[in-house]
């Protein structure tokens, strides 16, 4: 009977010491300014009273609190408090859950700054040099240079922005704290960077941002490191501008081509299907018709889309049938849907070479039966050239005038001086070479040739006659004296004080008295002279 009686008084000796602690705890001196965890006991319109362990409750102003906050509290919550002011004597404990809050947010931020871990907080006003930020309902500076990683022009896409920053400065007794955006930006960069450069491998596929265009490629943003896709390898195909394909923001997924680790350089590819050319000769070979899209237009030709990334070039002597155009444009515009007939496949060399006046009846086959030397033809003047003039006498079918065969006696150095383009005109036809796609035209020999009729006979040496000026060069000046005779006055054969200002005062169209001093039938060639010659009779 004695053990169960000692276990007992045992027990009530450990209950009375943990009274006697309790008791001991109430009664230790609260020292003011300090935070200390308590339990709500009442709320009512005046305060909350709090138990904070002391012999008295203490009270929380109804101030320091929210509707909400009032409303929501409830006897038993746990709730900080700071303790203001303690009087003893009457047993009165001044509490403030605002400077608890304050004390230990501030706390938290030196912590925070000096762990160098993110604080949560909201940018809600432009300040001088920067921007106020409320961390916790306290507010602290943040510097424009720290608000992002680009120079900010305008803070106000910033305000409202709710996101971590880091601490670089605080002063914790003056409440003041400086805080930066942009070095936890760098160090989000410096992460995706060294996650991105160890993926870095040619052949990866990797997702990224387009960050820039220009006319040359395309930027994009692979995370923390930025990839050049140029303009050629985007598409198989012909583009005029990367803008046709991307945006600025668009997520792409691209090709890593090469990845130079000493420049940082990264070249990206976009191409999302085979290489065409690759089967090119499984889809076409010679003697194929085709349809496709003129890309390109230039003097030698034009450039034909049959299929994405596939081109082929429509040389320009297999334009049309008939003389060449100067420029494929004078025929055809960009973006024209044309057929064509396919002349041969080179894959190694990714080139095709097609015809489209093939896909017409060979007019020069049959030329013969149609034209032959002697005959006089009519048509429109289609092209002018140095040496000579183009006319179109049916499709596929020029005929062309030599600058030689445009007139018997004139001086011409142009076809322009007698033709312009679209004029219709009659010649006659001096050859046909349906070999080389050839027909000579002539308009000279419309007329008897006047060399050959009495012109020698006519102009004696000595002889003057008045004359038209035609034009003036730099040997002399060309007058006609015949209805289309022309002769030229040598520059010698002009006296020496006219000479100095022979511009000014003979003019194309003036009449002018001549000298026959040459006349040579064979190289069919007249010379004249006004030296010593009086021109009373010069007219404009």
């Amino acid at each position: 009977m004695t053990e169960p009686r000692e276990k007992e008084t045992e027990k009530e000796t450990s209950k009375d010491a943990g009274l006697e602690a309790l008791y001991a705890e109430s009664l230790k001196p609260l020292e003011s300014g300090t935070i200390v965890r308590g339990v709500v006991v009442d709320v009512n319109p005046t305060g909350v009273m709090v138990d904070i362990g002391y012999k008295s409750e203490g009270v929380v102003p109804a101030g320091e609190f929210s509707e909400e906050e009032i409303k929501s509290l409830k006897p038993g919550d746990d709730i900080s408090v700071f303790i203001v002011h303690v009087n003893e004597s009457e047993g009165i404990v001044s509490l403030s859950k605002e400077r608890a809050r304050n004390v230990e947010l501030w706390d938290r931020l030196e912590d925070a700054f000096a762990n160098k871990t993110p604080v949560e907080g909201s940018i809600v006003a432009k300040v001088k040099g920067g921007m106020s930020v409320d961390i916790g309902g306290e507010t602290v500076f943040l510097p424009g240079s720290h608000i992002s990683l680009k120079v900010v022009h305008n803070m106000d896409e910033y305000l409202g922005l709710k996101c971590p920053f880091r601490v670089i400065k605080i002063n914790k007794h003056r409440r003041n704290a400086i805080v930066s955006r942009r070095i936890l930006l760098e160090e989000d960069v410096r992460k995706k960077r060294e996650q991105t450069i160890a993926s870095l491998k040619e052949g990866a596929v990797i997702e990224g941002t387009v960050k820039n265009i220009t006319d040359y490629g395309v930027f994009v943003d692979l995370g923390g490191i930025d990839g050049l896709l140029h303009i050629s390898d985007i598409s198989w195909g012909r583009i005029k501008h990367p803008s046709e394909k991307f945006s600025v923001g668009d997520s792409v997924s691209v090709e890593v081509l090469s990845y130079n680790r000493e420049s940082g350089k990264v070249a990206l590819g976009y191409k999302k299907t085979p290489d065409p050319w690759i089967s090119v000769n499984e889809r076409y070979s010679a003697g194929d018709r085709v349809k496709g899209i003129v890309r390109g237009l230039t003097n030698y030709g034009i450039f034909v889309e049959i299929e994405e990334g596939v081109e082929g070039l429509v040389h320009v002597s297999e334009l049309v049938w008939g003389a060449r155009p100067r420029h494929a444009s004078e025929l055809f515009s960009k973006g024209d849907t044309v057929e064509a007939l396919v002349l041969k496949v080179d894959s190694q060399n990714r080139r095709i070479s097609l015809s489209m006046k093939r896909l017409q009846p060979n007019p020069w086959e049959t030329v013969h039966e149609r034209y032959h030397e002697g005959q006089l033809v009519r048509g429109r003047i289609k092209n002018l050239t140095d040496f000579g003039a183009f006319v179109g006498l049916e499709n596929g079918i020029d005929g062309l005038i030599h600058v030689s065969d445009m007139s018997w006696t004139k001086h011409i150095r142009h076809p322009s001086e007698i033709l312009k383009k679209g004029d219709e005109v009659e010649a006659m036809t001096l050859s046909v070479e349906p070999a080389r796609e050839r027909i000579a035209l002539g308009l000279k020999q419309l007329s008897p040739d006047p060399w050959l009729a009495g012109l020698p006979q006519r102009l004696k040496v000595g002889d003057v006659f008045p004359g038209r000026v035609i034009k003036m060069v730099d040997f002399g000046i060309f007058v006609e004296i015949e209805d289309a005779v022309e002769g030229l006055v040598y520059s010698s054969e002009i006296d020496q004080e006219l000479n100095k200002d022979l511009r000014e005062k003979i003019h194309p169209g003036d009449v002018i008295n001549v000298r026959v001093i040459k006349v040579d039938a064979n190289e069919r060639k007249i010379g004249l002279s006004i030296q010593g010659m009086s021109q009373q009779h010069n007219q404009q």
